[in-house]
């Protein structure tokens, strides 16, 4: 048996940074742990660790001779910058240092870090603008809370009109600054908002009163899109961001730089229109870093101009706990998918937990869902964990309250999994065994390593690659660094161990980057053409040059000065020539916005935003969405426009598993139960296709017990809803497209009320009824709100199971939704080229809706009105609060004579709810020849 602190073999010629002699110890203040891995049994396919370790001391050879490996010592270097930084603050700064009232922000430690008292005087005692680039694990988000603490010093109470904008690359850990943050500053006044949802006027509403907003870029560039028509993001004065190294993300770099950059436009702006400049109260950044060679370059985009931004690198002898980082390559022969590979390292995990662990909590991360199951199992058959008897029996009652039957058995093993298809209670009992150590090792997907602070003594980041998009990409910077910022528990540990198992043709890849060796550059130059037309529609670029002076604002503008090649230009351009360059790149994306009608563009370059390029900005569209969009020939069916909004950019996020095949093959066509509506030729193979049967199942009230597909749903929905708002105004804006523009707006209210037009379902929309009590509604031949309210209360409560006043309230609720009548009659007046007819919309229990009314405030009844020349003859948005006046509405249209018939087709759509208030009348109108 092994004792707890022996080694089971060397792999010093491995290691980056060589073990301390005194590593396997238990530190004099931690307890030690009543577990440790017993050997691995030799189970034929299973590498022994023996075996591991000759593997890998293949990664050290080529062609028979021993490579030698430099040493993986701390990269970067602690720069003096301008500012207080070039101190050398030989003692750490305590708490006791701020103000009182503030003091309990802080209360979970007495002194500050190394690292945290570095920075302290700039970041408390100055207002300057600040860049931190520090190893993960160093206690940043501390920068954060002293920067609001100044702010708060210097503004006196009561803190009305002050809003702090706390950004992060992902919704998850703006909601974990969200519940960290208002406990701690709930207390002394601040209320915290968390602003990442897709909905636009609710989100204004409700941060209205907040001080502290956490965002994504994403969110807030949609929202700020808007800023000169409120007066909210004007009143931010402190703009903290988290993460700032994801600026050179290729997917969601592009917008984190432009909001930065509209940031700073609108303080300068302010200070163009004020008659004082000098009164106005500067916008402050403070940013935070990984490890990073270029950090003075993000401190100079981030200056005001008036003075430099404060940099401060710190490397990783300072990192509070010292991480020991290991890259091991395994090879992986041409012949060997990613999946085998993938494989094949979770028999390597055992060797590993036994050679770095030193019996304390292990983290492994895998690329999938599945992959995380299986490995969790090939870990639990082969290798032991000696727990003592209480720890047995805390794991028991923990497996007894989890509803997943194989994470039960697992528990038992002293292993488990983790990730975000599984129930929300199993994911909490679990992060609470390993929180307390009764759980020695624990396998998740990427997304912990994001949302949920669990550190462990061990990471391992089994296999470098993820699937997205149903192929395996490599994981992102970020992705890498949030996962290894695991490793280290500072409340029992002084050092932390992160392994990285790749391929041995990328070892060398993930060497440099825990180095901090790679360049952050800008990806903004890949997604320019969305962000000029915002920036155009903003009325912030409105000719060349200015384009040029907006580009100047952007990082893209500070790395291309200093690495031209990278962004495609010759090396040797000065910087004349590299703004000829961007000039032309400009002018190549401003093209493209012309010739989709985006933009108006005159011979000298000056331009203005059209309707439709509004649209684009306002609701967040895509370029390659409008130009998949543009190309509609007005007739599509419901079905075809289907088909073309699941091709979207905007749902690249949703991925295609292969283990939901089955479900979404049966979905579409299966003799034996109910399917999609328009189901799709042959089988689900795609992205799109998924997208698409989704919608339809979701639409169709088809029961999916699969939790992965409901959450995709949730994010199709979330997209949907916006992108379908903005096709129905794109398809408003445009000529010869009744038939495309009245399916446009069907399509946005069925996403709406997740409806189609003619489900039996109606039910479901109104409020306490979901699917289940729906289906009995439907079984009961209640199949429309006139039948609901015509039924017995009792009866009611019969059919849905439920005590009474439940049938009285569901009677009353379909009572109060508006009932209306359509009106049409031809007037008198007319020619051979011309007819009148009269519109009248009577809102018909007017008088009860007096007194109450189930429907929302906001919503509305679209009337349109095409001919059968596909021609949109009217088309108006009527409130309900209009109809409320008086109760009707009328309208006087004039009528073209159509070249095939004489027939209009007058529809009235709500917004909300289907079947029940949709009208649809077919007129048949004359024309007097006049001779």
């Amino acid at each position: 048996m092994l004792k707890p602190t022996a080694t089971v073999f060397s792999l010093d010629n491995l290691f980056f940074e060589r073990s301390d002699a005194n590593q396997n110890r238990y530190l004099e203040h931690e307890e030690p742990k009543n577990w440790y891995l017993a050997p691995a049994p030799s189970v034929t396919g299973i590498p022994a660790t023996q075996e591991l370790q000759k593997e890998l001391g293949k990664n050290n050879c080529l062609d028979g001779k021993e490579v030698k490996v430099q040493s993986f010592l701390d990269a970067s270097k602690t720069f003096g910058m301008e500012g207080t930084v070039k101190k050398d603050l030989g003692v750490l700064r305590a708490v006791t240092e701020i103000p009182a009232q503030f003091r309990n922000i802080f209360k979970e430690f007495p002194y500050f870090n190394y690292i945290q008292s570095k920075a302290l005087d700039d970041i408390l005692y100055t207002d300057r603008n600040f860049v931190i680039c520090a190893p993960t694990g160093s206690g940043k988000t501390v920068m954060f809370e002293l920067a609001i603490t100044r702010l708060l010093m210097e503004v006196p109470m009561p803190w009305l009109n002050i809003k702090i904008v706390y950004m992060a690359p992902i919704k998850a850990l703006c909601s974990q600054r969200f519940d960290d943050w208002k406990d701690k500053f709930g207390p002394i006044g601040l209320s915290c908002k968390e602003l990442t949802g897709d909905t636009v006027m609710d989100d204004l509403f409700e941060i209205q009163h907040a001080h502290i907003i956490m965002t994504t870029p994403e969110k807030w560039d949609s929202m700020t899109r808007k800023w000169r028509d409120n007066s909210l993001v004007q009143l931010v004065r402190l703009f903290l961001i988290d993460e700032v190294h994801v600026v050179k993300d290729e997917s969601r770099g592009a917008t984190l730089e432009v909001v930065v950059s509209r940031m700073k436009t609108i303080q300068s702006s302010l200070s163009r229109i004020s008659e004082n400049p000098a009164t106005l109260t500067p916008m402050r950044f403070v940013a935070v870093s990984a490890t990073i060679p270029n950090a003075e370059d993000i401190a100079e985009w981030l200056s005001d101009g008036m003075r430099p931004a404060v940099c401060l690198k710190i490397d990783e002898s300072h990192r509070p706990v010292k991480l020991r980082k290991i890259v091991l390559g395994f090879p992986c022969s041409s012949n060997q998918t990613e999946f085998k590979f993938d494989l094949t390292l979770n028999y390597k995990i055992a060797s590993v937990i036994q050679t770095y662990s030193e019996q304390k909590p292990t983290l492994v991360f895998c690329a999938t869902r599945k992959g995380v199951q299986q490995a969790a199992s090939v870990l639990a058959k082969d290798a032991k964990f000696i727990m003592t008897v209480e720890q047995k029996q805390r794991l028991q009652k923990c497996a007894n309250s989890t509803k997943d039957t194989k994470v039960r058995d697992l528990l038992m093993c002293g292993v488990a999994y983790h990730h975000a298809g599984m129930e929300l209670s199993d994911r909490k009992i679990i992060e609470g065994a390993f929180t307390r150590g009764d759980l020695p090792v624990l396998f998740t997907t990427s997304t912990l390593a994001m949302g949920v602070n669990l550190p462990a003594h061990l990471v391992i980041i089994k296999s470098t690659l993820h699937y997205v998009g149903g192929m395996f990409q490599e994981y992102s910077e970020t992705d890498i660094l949030q996962m290894i910022g695991r490793a280290g528990r500072p409340q029992f540990d002084t050092t932390a161990t992160a392994v990285i198992l790749t391929r041995l043709s990328t070892r060398e890849k993930y060497v440099q980057l825990l180095n901090g060796a790679d360049t952050i550059e800008s990806s903004l130059h890949k997604h320019l053409v969305e962000h000029l037309n915002a920036e155009i529609v903003l009325h912030t670029i409105t000719d060349v040059k200015i384009a040029l002076e907006w580009i100047r604002s952007t990082f893209l503008y500070i790395r291309v000065l200093k690495n031209p090649v990278h962004y495609g230009f010759s090396p040797g351009l000065d910087t004349v020539g590299i703004e000829a360059k961007l000039q032309e790149l400009c002018l190549k994306n401003l093209n493209n916005l012309s010739s989709l009608d985006l933009i108006k563009m005159d011979e000298e370059f000056n331009f203005k935003p059209t309707e439709t390029g509004k649209l684009m900005a306002w609701y967040y569209i895509a370029f390659d969405t409008v130009k998949q969009f543009s190309s509609v020939n007005g007739t599509e069916t419901l079905s075809e426009l289907v088909t073309m909004i699941s091709g979207c950019i905007e749902f690249s996020d949703v991925k295609l598993r292969i283990n939901e095949k089955k479900i979404l093959n049966a979905l579409n066509k299966d003799k034996n139960r109910i399917t999609v509506r328009f189901p799709m030729e042959g089988k689900i193979k795609t992205r799109e296709m998924k997208v698409n049967c989704l919608i339809q199942a979701q639409l169709g009230c088809i029961p999916i017990q699969d939790f992965t597909l409901t959450q995709d749903i949730g994010k199709i929905f979330r997209h949907g809803l916006r992108v379908t708002k903005w096709l129905s105004d794109f398809l408003a804006s445009h000529k010869n497209n009744f038939a495309a523009l009245l399916n446009s707006l069907i399509l946005a209210k069925c996403f709406r009320c997740k409806l189609w037009e003619n489900s039996l379902h109606v039910s479901k929309q109104l409020e306490k009824i979901g699917v289940t009590l729906s289906n009995a509604m439907v079984n009961a031949g209640l199949t429309s709100f006139k039948k609901i309210e015509d039924a017995n209360a009792r009866e009611l409560e019969l059919i849905l199971n439920r005590h009474p006043p439940f049938g009285n309230q569901i009677k009353e609720s379909v009572l109060y939704l508006p009932k209306y009548e359509l009106d049409i009659e031809q007037l008198a007046k007319y020619s051979n080229t011309v007819a009148e007819i009269l519109v009248t919309i009577i809102l018909t229990n007017f008088e009860q809706l007096q007194i109450k009314r189930t429907a929302p405030d906001f919503h509305y009844v679209t009337l349109i009105i095409g001919d059968a020349d596909n021609q949109v003859v009217f088309k108006q948005k009527i409130m309900d609060s209009v109809l409320l006046k008086n109760g009707n509405w009328t309208k006087k249209i004039e009528v073209k004579r159509a070249l095939k018939s004489e027939e209009l087709s007058i529809n009235l759509i709500s917004s909300e709810y289907g079947r029940f208030i949709d009208m649809i009348s077919i007129l048949k109108y004359t024309f007097k020849d006049v001779e």
